[in-house]
This record gives structure tokens, sequence and C-alpha cells, in this order.
């Protein structure tokens, strides 16, 4: 999950090698959740979902109605109450989630919070980590494009995301591969970890 353009299906598709998810340098190209099964050497499969991005796309406030009612539809459980931006009457029928309960030990899932480590702290960001924070998944957060960021920047932004999402964030470049086997390694061990 991430802002627009921040880069979530380059980053899938450097983890897994090849081009499997499609990319556009204009921002708002992913409008539906995406689901790749994937295998990672001898490791249990997994699936990787790429969400539309929020925050700026093209065609106004429509994509952005749109990524509220996904979003919504894709964290909300039925036993909980409401998801974002429900409006009571709107809604028709129960939400149903497309995420597994995360308290069933075979279904677990866990959830990327995608940051340009260019721009620490944008208040869309917050805004996600904060709204994650009452879903019922372990989350991370992963800064993305560090490859664009000098020695100098990288250690600011890094102290920066640390401070600001209260922990450990995983730096990665979907250009130079760097950070990748780091991000492997926490895509493996957040369903295990406790729901906040």
């Amino acid at each position: 999950m991430g802002r627009s353009n921040v880069g979530k299906s380059s980053l899938i598709n450097a983890l897994v090698r090849q081009k499997v998810a499609r990319t556009s340098a204009a921002p708002g190209k992913t409008r539906l959740a995406n689901f790749y099964r994937v295998r990672r050497g001898s490791g249990p499969e997994m699936y990787l979902v790429d969400l539309p991005g929020y925050g700026y796309a093209r065609g106004g406030d429509a994509p952005a109605r749109e990524f509220n009612r996904l979003a919504e539809a894709y964290f909300t459980r039925a036993d909980r109450g409401p998801g974002i931006g429900d409006r009571g009457s709107e809604r028709t029928g129960s939400p149903r989630s497309l995420i597994p309960d995360p308290r069933s030990p075979e279904k677990r899932i866990g959830v990327l919070l995608l940051i340009d480590a260019r721009h620490p702290g944008l208040e869309s960001d917050l805004d996600a980590w904060a709204w994650l924070a009452s879903q019922p998944c372990p989350r991370g957060v992963v800064g993305t494009k560090v490859d664009k960021l000098t020695r100098a920047e990288r250690a600011r932004h890094t102290r920066e995301l640390e401070s600001l999402f209260d922990g450990p964030v995983v730096l990665a470049s979907a250009q130079t591969g760097e950070g990748l086997d780091e991000l492997w390694k926490l895509i493996a061990t957040l369903p295990s970890q406790t729901a906040a």
C-alpha cells in the first residue's frame, strides 16, 4: 500500500525478477487490486497484492474515492465495525474482506506501507499508517527509490522515517535491487508478528 507512483508495481517486479505488474511513469496506472502468487526459492507460496495508490491520480477526485472503496473492501472484516469512509446508508449488505482472518495461523497476512524515501513525513503517508494501525494485521514500512538519495540524505531520511513510523524501515530500490533481500526477510517475518 502506498501513494500513487511510489513504486509499488516496480518493487513487485524487482522482487520476483520479472515484469508481472504493469508500470507507468504517470500516477494511477494500477486501478484494481492485483494478486501475484509467488514463491522465493523453496519457501512457501504467498500472495503479493498490488493495490492502487492513494493521493494524486489521473481523473481528479474519482480515483481517490475509488481507492477508499477498494481499501475499505480489502481491509474491512464483516465481524468488525465500519471501514474507512463509511456513510451507513450508502453501503448495502455486510462488508466482506478479501484478506483472511489474521488470527488464523495458516492464513496470516501482513501489510507493507511503501513510502518514497525522498519525501519522509507526508501527511497522507502518516494518515495511511495511522489507519493501518486500526486494522487487525501486522505492518511494516518500506522506503522506496532510495537510489535517488545522496549518502547524507539517506542517513537523514532514514532517521526521520524511523522516528515517524516508530521502528525500523527497510530501504529499497527497484532500479538497483538494493534492499530486496532485507525486504524478502521482512515479508517472510511480518505475518508471524502479533497484530497491533
